[in-house]
């Protein structure tokens, strides 16, 4: 539909409004420009700007979240967090069970902090989207990074981080809230209405059984059932056109 060929060249689409942005930053192999539910389809270089500012800030957000996950399980600062209510940090749990145990002012403390360094600290330079002016590492005092290949490709990484790093803290935070840990034992689930379908065909590793949207989590069999019917034959038909597009392009019937 968009280069005349199942197997068409992307530099036959050449107007598409997404070439506005095939040259940012975070356009890597093998995806290059990702954008399935086509929100820069309308080309718009300023709503562009502003997303990737977002994509930055809670890419660096999740990389915090997701050591915040990680290093507790390995070291915890020695004596009190709250010695009047006898808190100490040993005694806070790691993941989500954490937020029962914080107490008020310390919460308090925590917003009070990323406040001020949202709103009189960080503070935007130039134009381009997540540059606050920190230099490498985002530390300020290490300077800016003069060769720009090495600032290119450390830029690059830190998108391509902050992407996975939002991936893991989601995964972390469901793993957690369904097992009490962002390690847990999925063992540990025992009232997930979806192991009635575990032994199921199709159920294989390493996935398992994979329903992200929740579409069986009422344990409904007959609804299974029915859904499974629908995934083979659109599965069989799916098999047939793909037979039919890939043949004609080795071989055709003579004659009319």
């Amino acid at each position: 539909g968009l280069t005349g060929s199942a197997w068409g060249d992307w530099a036959n689409y050449t107007d598409s409004p997404l070439r506005a942005f095939e040259g940012e930053l975070g356009v890597q192999p093998p995806v290059g420009f990702w954008d399935p539910l086509g929100l820069s389809s309308d080309g718009d270089v300023e709503v562009f700007k502003r997303r990737r500012e977002v994509e930055l800030k809670h890419g660096r957000i999740s990389m915090f979240a997701c050591i915040g996950y990680i290093v507790p399980e390995y070291f915890r600062f020695p004596g009190d967090l709250s010695p009047k209510l006898g808190l100490s940090f040993e005694s806070v749990p790691n993941g989500l069970a954490a937020f029962t145990k914080v107490p008020g002012q310390g919460w308090a403390q925590i917003v009070a902090f990323l406040g001020t360094y949202e709103l009189f600290i960080n503070k935007p330079v130039g134009d381009e989207p997540g540059n606050y002016g920190k230099g490498n590492l985002g530390l300020g005092f290490l300077g800016p990074v003069k060769d720009p290949e090495a600032r290119k490709k450390k830029l690059s990484a830190e998108l391509a981080n902050g992407r996975l790093a939002m991936m893991a803290i989601i995964g972390m935070l469901f793993q957690d809230g369904l097992t009490g840990s962002a390690w847990g034992d999925w063992a540990n689930y025992t009232d997930s209405p979806l192991r009635a379908f575990e032994g199921e065909l199709g159920v294989q590793a390493p996935v398992g059984f994979w329903d992200p949207l929740g579409l069986s989590a009422d344990g409904d069999i007959d609804t299974f059932k029915r859904r499974r019917a629908v995934e083979l034959k659109h599965g069989r038909i799916c098999m047939l056109a793909c037979i039919g597009y890939i043949v004609p392009e080795y071989f055709r019937w003579p004659g009319y």
